[in-house]
């Protein structure tokens, strides 16, 4: 009996066959049936074209395959398909999303606040103190923290999440069979505890300059805010704002002199409303609308006299529950058609129950 694995592992190692193709041919065909079903069937979906079939349908390395199986059972990594109710929900609505995901670690890679916070290698001292009291400040969120584990600012993110017991994710440019640098070693082992290491790369591929693009655009695509710290006008940090910015998520950056490079990216984002200028983490959660609501009486008083439909109640029950919530999380969340959603969320605005929120979010007035 074929591993269910082995098909869904197998499209992504066939050469030619980047994230869009390959979530392009799951619209038409399952995993194995990419594999299994006539040439026919394949060139029946445009776009595809010959090159990637041929691919295809000469792809034999199955060795490969039930080696990252075995690496997988022997080392409980979770395999995220994209169809799978733990993948990352907010990458689905990215273009170029993976189609599989490899994770290790505690952390809800769906919770409702997640953070990506970036930055330069060679951080200066007063990237440190910016990047250090961001965290400071983001202590008793809820956030979940996201960065690459990478030398400089991605690596004092994960040190000081840990301190303030926030949760924390590194997203790799290689394999969990390995951690790059080495020096995180140890880092990464207490980040499984408290956060997780994730990865759309198999085993024993090497932290290759063309990856780290790749892992920008998952640090970018699963979270609802980027912060950037510190960053040059090049640079991978650079990358990652502009692929957040290309996913309508939204993008902060703190200032700094205009004499300072290590400063020049963010200025840069400001300067051309690529990024909203940041001062503190308490901004953030503000922005975010992540702060706690002042308690009133508002809510129960509204509740009294308001009639409501059956899915406006589903609606307010998962808010209720949940906090906030993007239109998305709803639809998926309730089991209602994404149209009778939609309705809902409007209504409710309109007679005050729900709120909207900088992030595309909602919340209970």
């Amino acid at each position: 009996m074929e591993h269910p694995l082995m098909y869904r592992i197998a499209l992504t190692l066939v050469p030619n066959i980047g994230p869009v193709v390959a979530r392009l041919l799951l619209q038409h065909l399952s995993p194995e049936e990419i594999f299994t079903e006539k040439k026919t069937a394949l060139e029946r979906i445009e776009g595809v074209g010959k090159l990637r079939i041929d691919s295809i349908r000469r792809f034999k390395d199955f060795a490969s395959v039930e080696a990252e199986i075995a690496f997988i059972e022997k080392h409980q990594v979770r395999p995220l398909f994209l169809t799978d109710k733990d993948y990352p929900q907010r990458l689905l609505h990215c273009y170029d999303a993976p189609v599989l995901l490899y994770y290790k670690g505690n952390a809800d890679l769906n919770q409702p606040r997640i953070v990506a916070v970036v930055g330069s290698r060679s951080h200066t001292s007063y990237g440190k103190q910016v990047c250090e009291k961001l965290i400071e400040d983001l202590q008793d969120s809820g956030v979940l923290v996201i960065s690459g584990l990478a030398y400089g600012i991605d690596s004092l993110v994960h040190k000081r999440s840990l301190k303030a017991e926030l949760q924390t994710v590194g997203v790799l440019a290689h394999g969990l069979d390995k951690i790059y640098p080495a020096d995180h070693f140890f880092m990464a082992k207490e980040m499984l505890g408290q956060g997780g290491l994730l990865t759309e790369f198999v085993t024993g591929t090497q932290p290759d300059r063309h990856h780290f693009p790749s892992r920008n655009r998952i640090v970018a695509g699963m979270s609802d805010a980027t912060v950037v710290v510190e960053t040059e006008v090049k640079g991978g940090s650079m990358i990652t704002a502009e692929l957040a910015n290309g996913y309508h998520r939204d993008v902060f950056a703190f200032p700094g002199r205009t004499s300072d490079k290590k400063s020049s990216g963010c200025n840069h984002l400001i300067r051309t409303n690529r990024a909203q200028l940041l001062t503190n983490g308490s901004q953030l959660l503000e922005t975010m609308g992540w702060m706690p609501p002042p308690k009133t009486l508002k809510k129960q008083t509204r509740e009294l006299f308001i009639e409501l439909s059956p899915e406006e109640k589903v609606v307010v029950e998962l808010l209720q529950s949940r906090g906030q919530a993007d239109i998305d999380e709803l639809h998926l969340r309730s089991g209602l058609s994404s149209s009778r959603v939609a309705v809902a969320v409007l209504n409710l605005e309109m007679q005050q129950v729900i709120q909207a929120l900088p992030g595309k979010m909602y919340q209970l007035l």
